[in-house]
């Protein structure tokens, strides 16, 4: 069983792509909802979650865990993999090297909470792979508070959204990375918003999701651990606020 967890329903971005490649196999999730958003968090405070989640997803069955959020990854895989040998952690990357390879303009955009921004993590990674190129960043103001009441349309989406892109798109960036696993769910209204305020500009959307979900099963199949087929997929959705609203999300959104 997979185990995979954010500081919300963020993570069923990842969860939708992990259902894509892995239809067999059986996943619980965990939305940490009560203690969202991570991204203003301590270090400390994160690593006590995601310690507890671990925890909470292991007694559960999981023996491989996807730490589905950006800020956690940055925080506490570390932690994790130390603490938790025995099973193997799959994290977010910064996708700074796909987007330094698809920008036109040699401006790229980042979208981002205030936790990955600043993360070792993120830095190592910008400064290695944008060599020649401009990066220009902004969090997501109120974008995970948005997904979080499942509002993903609609004036309110659109005006939140304006007030973080606008900048990125005044600097020139075509390619905007999505730093936050709640940021996919956005997607149209970020296109839409995008499109108004740089007509013509046919602005890249970069979502990680994809590529972690590959990563998955690439290390499920070297240490043996793909589902036989035979079986019928479960999706078990576990929430420290309300399972219920979770559920629901996860029903209409994945």
């Amino acid at each position: 069983m997979t185990g995979i967890f954010d500081s919300g329903v963020g993570g069923m971005s990842v969860l939708k792509e992990v259902r894509k490649i892995l239809p067999d196999e059986p996943v619980i999730y965990y939305a940490d909802s009560a203690h969202c958003p991570y991204g203003e968090k301590s270090r400390e405070y994160i690593i006590g979650r995601a310690r507890f989640i671990t925890e909470t997803l292991i007694a559960e069955g999981a023996s491989v865990i996807v730490v589905a959020c950006n800020t956690a990854t940055a925080a506490a895989i570390a932690t994790l993999r130390e603490e938790y040998p025995e099973i193997p952690f799959i994290g977010m990357e910064p996708a700074i090297k796909p987007a330094a390879l698809r920008t036109r303009t040699k401006v790229v955009g980042v979208l981002a909470t205030a936790g990955t921004l600043k993360a070792q993590k993120y830095i190592d990674t910008r400064d290695h792979f944008a060599e020649g190129i401009k990066v220009v960043e902004h969090i997501g103001q109120g974008f995970v508070e948005l997904v979080e009441k499942g509002i993903l349309t609609g004036p309110e989406a659109e005006k939140t959204v304006e007030t973080s892109l606008k900048p990125l798109l005044d600097e020139g960036a075509d390619t905007i990375v999505l730093g936050c696993t709640h940021y996919p769910f956005l997607t149209d209204t970020i296109r839409k918003v995008a499109s108004a305020l740089a007509p013509g500009m046919n602005i890249q959307i970069i979502d990680p999701a994809p590529a972690v979900a590959r990563q998955l099963l690439k290390v499920m199949t070297e240490k043996g651990m793909l589902p036989d087929g035979g079986g019928k997929a479960s999706t078990l959705i576990l929430s420290s606020a309300d399972p219920a609203k979770a559920e629901d999300f996860f029903r209409l959104n994945v």
